[in-house]
């Protein structure tokens, strides 16, 4: 009975690395428009003052341990150059706890009245376990305790953009302690974002309605590259609905509602990609942004 346990278990650990591909497949949707500090640390304090974001992303599926992600995130920006970061990454999939702590620095340089280069670096940890308590089996099972023993992983992204009042150009290299490592026996060898790269540009239908089409490219390794095209219409700043069709035959639809100029609700819904649309129905994702602006002198 001990061995059916543990084939379990091996099971388990199994779909939820298929699981996380699917994760690094579709990440955070808030990070195309609402939230780009997510995907570039650039972006920390972009705006001068506080502002916070909160997500909660649930995949529907029929499997147990489908995956769960919270994302919290908060960046101030001290003037019109200088920004600290903090971007704060939970997710469950199966038997694996995935933790990511990242600290950010920013520095936006202005090149004219409207236009601006912005430099982020991300530095923190990551880890990843799995709690023996999930396992029906033993405790001492040495797959479970080399996998922990594994600990903090050192670890950081670095971006670059340029913002000007109508378009936006961004790069990003994420997950610099996979794209670094050079152990064939190392865990996290596939299925991780080696780098995102996008363009938008803002363009006024009319005194009310903004329209900003965005097409990002992203590197997924042991995947190919993919791409994500897309539009979000703003109806005066308060108000949005956007989607995106990304390559990997999947599609992305959502909202945002604003109040009061400092809170902010999203909600967005991702299919599944063509091949693991059996498996499960899609991802559904909240979230909440409350940004404190400082006043400009």
């Amino acid at each position: 009975m001990k061995e059916l346990y543990k084939y379990l278990a091996i099971l388990f650990i199994s779909a939820s690395f298929i699981q996380e591909a699917s994760a690094q497949l579709h990440p955070l949707g808030n990070m195309y428009y609402q939230n780009q500090y997510i995907g570039n640390p650039a972006f920390a304090g972009v705006e001068a003052g506080l502002n916070t974001n909160a997500v909660y992303r649930k995949q529907f599926t029929e499997i147990p341990g489908s995956p769960v992600t919270q994302s919290l995130t908060g960046d101030y920006g001290f003037d019109n150059r200088t920004a600290v970061g903090l971007n704060l990454n939970f997710s469950k999939s199966g038997l694996i706890n995935y933790t990511r702590i990242m600290a950010s620095y920013a520095y936006h340089l202005p090149l004219s009245e409207d236009n601006k280069l912005h430099f982020g670096l991300s530095l923190g940890f990551t880890r990843e376990h799995i709690n023996s308590r999930d396992i029906s089996g033993d405790d001492f099972d040495p797959v479970t305790n080399r996998f922990n023993d594994r600990g903090n992983q050192l670890d950081g992204d670095f971006g670059m953009a340029f913002t000007g009042k109508k378009l936006t150009l961004q790069a990003a290299i994420i997950n610099l302690n996979n794209y670094l490592q050079t152990d064939p026996n190392f865990v996290n060898g596939v299925n991780y974002a080696t780098f995102f790269s996008a363009v938008s540009y803002k363009i006024a239908i009319n005194p009310q309605f903004l329209a900003e089409p965005k097409v990002a490219y992203r590197g997924i390794k042991g995947y190919e590259d993919i791409i994500d095209a897309g539009i979000n219409l703003t109806y005066q700043e308060r108000f949005s609905i956007y989607s995106l069709y990304h390559t990997t035959n999947s599609a992305t639809f959502g909202f945002g509602l604003g109040y009061n100029d400092a809170l902010t609700f999203t909600g967005m819904y991702t299919t599944n990609t063509s091949d693991l649309r059996g498996y499960t129905n899609g991802d559904f994702e909240v979230g909440l942004n409350f940004k404190i602006s400082k006043k400009k002198n």
